[in-house]
């Protein structure tokens, strides 16, 4: 009997399933929002297990990631309904088993980096240096270069096809240095992710990751013939870092740690080249001290230049990516946002305990609205690349910084404080001033009942108009988190939004 054969959707990937075959039963893991429109979508749907991702994998606010098992079918409903409802694509991460979707929920704290890494801008002379050599130019010859692929997608000969092109010509850049080597990492399916790498001169076996996906996809469906430029989404991305590797290589930079710059494949599918990589790390015991993802740079959607996105990513990292740009581009508007589970790579390697960050184009809401269509042309960017290029000098600066120290080492021991009390409403408890050592991390955990709000202050008390960092969720599960790159005081504010009854706990190391 011939069988019906029934093309699927999957946040543009095109499936095919006989009609009279038993459904393909897969195991995904997805956050709140995905969640709800996957009941709405089949009510039936109950999760194996569901937790609390904890506040050191860098959440500011506590969100519940799920694991379900679902009919394949399912899948391509889901993804129609984020897209339409919540304005994004994925939200979900699949697993090879339930054992690795459980894996997938348990946040797997840092054994690697025991310790954060100094932040200490102390290569001001390597970077003001470096700097001015990047060009927008040539940032928009490597956009247009991946955008005349007819696609970059996984599975097919194109996608294949700009692996190996970006492999040669990270090649081609590095010719004459022995220190660097280019290579591909084998995956299940066709597309391989490249990975460049430059060997730390004294203290190589800590690594510092630069990444982007090089694949694309039209949420039409995508096939070998499919257009799918990815001019932004993320070729983007990937010239950003051709544009840092460049100019490392043209200055003779020579990194004390390890830096290796990753092409992820297959991230539009699941952040899979990612999580592959990620995974292989962790299990090498791979000391990777710090991970920055460029996913869509050149689309100015936004009044802010660079957004830094909060959630599942590191707080203490994050403000040092804030530093960076307030000391090496200070005309640079910064941002924040979350963009929820599983958007893109960086959640692979916080999923695995490594301290990540994801500057941004814009806010989460205001990202190019050509993605996943053919029409994600270099054009409909503006004919420009100077948006990218803020990225690529970010970027730059911040491989600079991290790969010209030395290890980290297990540092001074942190100091642990604990307060407990009640708060009426408006009720405010001022706590400090914590005194901080260079280099050291402030971190300041709330719990407790009813709605609390949490403010921390640098130097001086914080208000809860003025301040350094703060969370005010709906409840009295609050996080926030400073550097220090010297010895300094810290303040903290308690607000009492509504009644409450709370414990704080503070961990930071001394002077």
């Amino acid at each position: 009997m011939k069988l019906k054969v029934i093309p699927l959707l999957l946040c543009g990937v095109l499936l095919s399933a006989a009609a009279d075959a038993a459904p393909k039963k897969v195991w995904i893991t997805l956050g709140d929002a995905a969640y709800l429109q996957l009941q709405k979508l089949a009510p039936q749907t109950i999760a194996k297990e569901s937790r609390a991702i904890l506040p050191q994998v860098g959440l500011l606010a506590a969100e519940r990631v799920h694991l379900v098992e679902v009919d394949e079918q399912q899948l391509a409903h889901l993804s129609a309904s984020v897209h339409e409802e919540l304005h994004r694509c994925g939200g979900f991460m699949f697993h090879a088993s339930e054992a690795a979707g459980r894996q997938a929920l348990t946040p797997v704290s840092s054994l690697l980096a025991a310790a954060h890494p100094s932040y200490a801008l102390d290569n001001q002379s390597v970077v003001n240096a470096l700097l001015p050599q990047m060009q927008d130019s040539n940032i928009a010859q490597t956009i247009n270069d991946l955008s005349a692929f007819t696609n970059r997608y996984y599975t097919t000969t194109h996608g294949v096809n700009a692996s190996n092109w970006l492999k040669t010509r990270w090649q081609q850049i590095a010719a004459g240095r022995s220190d660097i080597t280019v290579e591909q990492f084998n995956h299940s399916w066709a597309q391989k992710s490249v990975i460049l790498t430059i060997k730390g001169t004294d203290n190589p076996s800590e690594v510092v990751v630069l990444g982007g996906h090089l694949d694309s996809i039209n949420g039409q469906g995508t096939s070998e013939s499919t257009r799918a430029p990815g001019a932004d989404d993320d070729a983007s991305g990937i010239a950003s870092m051709t544009e840092v590797l460049r100019v490392l290589v043209a200055g003779g930079y020579k990194p004390r740690r390890t830096l290796k710059l990753m092409g992820y494949a297959a991230e539009e599918v699941g952040l899979r080249g990612s999580q592959d990589i990620a995974k292989s790390f962790k299990a090498a015991n791979t000391n990777v001290v710090g991970v920055m993802q460029l996913d869509m740079t050149n689309y100015k959607g936004s009044d802010k230049d660079i957004y830094l996105y909060t959630d599942y990513t590191d707080n203490a990292q994050n403000q040092f990516v804030a530093n960076l740009l307030t000391t090496y581009l200070p005309a640079i508007k910064i941002g924040y946002d979350k963009c929820g589970y599983a958007c893109s790579d960086h959640a692979s390697w916080s999923g695995q305990g490594y301290f990540a960050s994801m500057p941004f184009e814009s806010s989460f809401t205001q990202d190019n609205p050509y993605i996943h269509t053919a029409n994600d042309t270099y054009a409909n960017s503006g004919n420009q690349a100077q948006h990218a290029l803020k990225f690529s000098k970010m970027a730059l600066a911040f491989m600079v910084e991290l790969g010209s120290d030395g290890p980290v080492g297990p540092g001074p021991v942190d100091k642990v404080e604990n307060f407990s009390g009640k708060l009426a409403v408006g009720q405010k408890q001022s706590y400090g001033p914590f005194k901080v050592g260079a280099g050291g991390d402030f971190t300041a955990v709330l719990s407790g009942t009813g709605d609390a709000d949490l403010y921390l202050r640098k130097a001086s008390a914080p208000s809860t108009t003025v301040f350094d960092c703060k969370s005010d969720g709906p409840s009295s599960t609050e996080t926030c988190a400073l550097n220090l790159s010297a010895n300094g005081d810290v303040y903290l504010l308690l607000n009492g939004y509504s009644a409450a009854n709370y414990t704080l706990k503070v961990t930071y190391r001394p002077q």
